[in-house]
């Protein structure tokens, strides 16, 4: 579990020779803005959901090498004695502007943008991305599920398949940002507030034997928190079994609360255990379905196909972000020593200067202006607000504020937009004044090749 990992060493180690360098020349002193920004839409994505925010400032404020961290950077045979000692006196002490998590943001807009020395905001690069990007990427798939679900339930079954516990637990608390229903991660649930659901596995129908004994036993316990899982041999046959267990125990006052589709023709079986239950007089017995399920899975079923299906479990698709489980997320220098800068690389050319995202009420199109221009519409809201002054946060980071901001985006959001398969593209335009700003400098890095 490496428990004893410390989060100021979760650095690539060229942002470390990086700013050693600086401090030679003498310029680690120096003010620079950095910005963190996604280039480009993932396939299906109509729009990103910000997140990481939380994790990143924690980051940022308790980051410092004592003496095991210094201990461990010397046995690289990087860096000398001075330049460890300097290392061991370095502490984030810079601005952060950033969109609060749970935002939709779209491709070159600022998530984030650091204003600090330069070495500070160097070694804050790593941490940074990798956290906004993979809370990102699952917390847009996460709401892509409760879109898909249309309204029924959507349970997070992920953490046996994420790529390790702290995707897991990562994936608990977006997957609570988002409004997704619970999660069968104990851990998460606890820390999160999550709901904790679970129902059975197949391996306690097999240690019975008697299936319809397995369900009886079950249900017992746990009255209305039952779900029995009908396709450890065959569904149809379970269907039956499930429902004699059900009436049973209906006249002994114990309710069961459901009934689980892990295989087959999900549709059909769907079909045929509501009827065969509403048949019974087991209306207010829920069908819950897993197996394999995605956004287009759900979509399908409930769109298309209108199963009776009152609820999804989502394990691998959700947890790995299945079919865009990368993000192509980057941390570019904006600004350096009072001049904006920028890359013009083909194909990865950015925005020079620091910036602020501007968003109409409508919905109609972003702008992305320099950071001290004023609003180019009336009502239009400015995304990017202070977070982080001289190393301290300055406002409410936590689950609570970031559920908030997700409904009303969530809810403000087009519905064109959260089409699974071919959203349209959301305009994102260059104000005037950043247009005029790049042609500046490309002219000033021009001039001076």
């Amino acid at each position: 579990m490496h428990r004893d990992v410390s989060h100021s060493l979760l650095v690539d180690l060229y942002e470390l020779t990086m700013a050693v360098a600086y401090r030679g020349q003498g310029t680690a002193e120096r003010p620079a803005t950095f910005s963190l920004f996604v280039r480009t839409m993932p396939p299906h994505r109509g729009y990103l959901v910000a997140a990481g925010l939380d994790d990143a400032l924690t980051w940022l404020e308790e980051f410092g090498y004592d003496d095991a961290d210094l201990a461990a950077l010397d046995r690289l045979g990087v860096f000398t004695d001075d330049e460890l000692r300097w290392l061991g006196t370095l502490r984030f002490t810079g601005d952060v502007r950033a969109v609060p998590e749970g935002t939709l943001v779209f491709p070159d807009e600022p998530i984030l943008e650091v204003d600090a020395p330069i070495a500070e905001a160097q070694l804050a690069e790593t941490f940074l991305l990798n956290q906004v990007t993979v809370q990102t990427v699952l917390a847009t798939k996460a709401a892509r599920c409760r879109h898909a679900a249309a309204g029924r339930s959507v349970v997070d079954f992920a953490l046996r398949r994420t790529h390790g516990i702290d995707a897991g637990m990562k994936l608990a608390r977006v997957a609570a940002m988002v409004g997704l229903d619970a999660t069968s991660n104990v851990a998460g649930s606890d820390r999160y507030g999550l709901r904790a659901s679970g129902t059975m596995a197949h391996s306690y129908v097999e240690a019975h034997g008697d299936e319809e004994r397995a369900f009886f036993d079950f249900a017992t316990r746990f009255g209305e928190r039952s779900v029995l899982l009908v396709d450890t041999y065959d569904s149809e046959r379970g269907v039956t079994r499930a429902i004699d267990v059900c009436l049973e125990l209906r006249e002994r006052g114990t309710q069961v609360g459901a009934i689980r589709l892990d295989s087959g023709d999900l549709v059909s079986l769907a079909r045929h255990a509501r009827r065969r239950l509403d048949a019974a007089g087991l209306s207010d017995v829920g069908i819950f379905a897993s197996g394999g399920l995605d956004e287009f899975e759900v979509d399908r079923l409930v769109r298309v196909e209108h199963a009776p299906i009152d609820g999804f479990g989502v394990g691998t698709a959700l947890g790995v972000s299945a079919d865009a489980p990368g993000l192509d997320s980057v941390y570019k220098l904006t600004a350096f020593d009072g001049r904006a800068v920028r890359k013009t690389s083909e194909g990865k050319a950015t925005w020079p200067g620091a910036k602020q995202v501007w968003r109409s009420r409508d919905w109609s199109g972003d702008v992305l202006g320099r950071h001290e221009e004023d609003s180019p519409a009336s009502g239009a809201t400015a995304l990017l607000v202070p977070v982080m002054r001289d190393g301290r946060r300055v406002v409410d980071t936590g689950l609570d504020a970031a559920r908030v901001t997700f409904e009303r985006e969530w809810a403000a959001l087009p519905g064109v937009f959260k089409d699974l398969d071919r959203p349209p593209r959301y305009a994102v335009e260059p104000s005037v004044g950043l247009r005029d700003l790049t042609a500046a400098v490309d002219a000033d890095q021009h001039g001076g090749s």
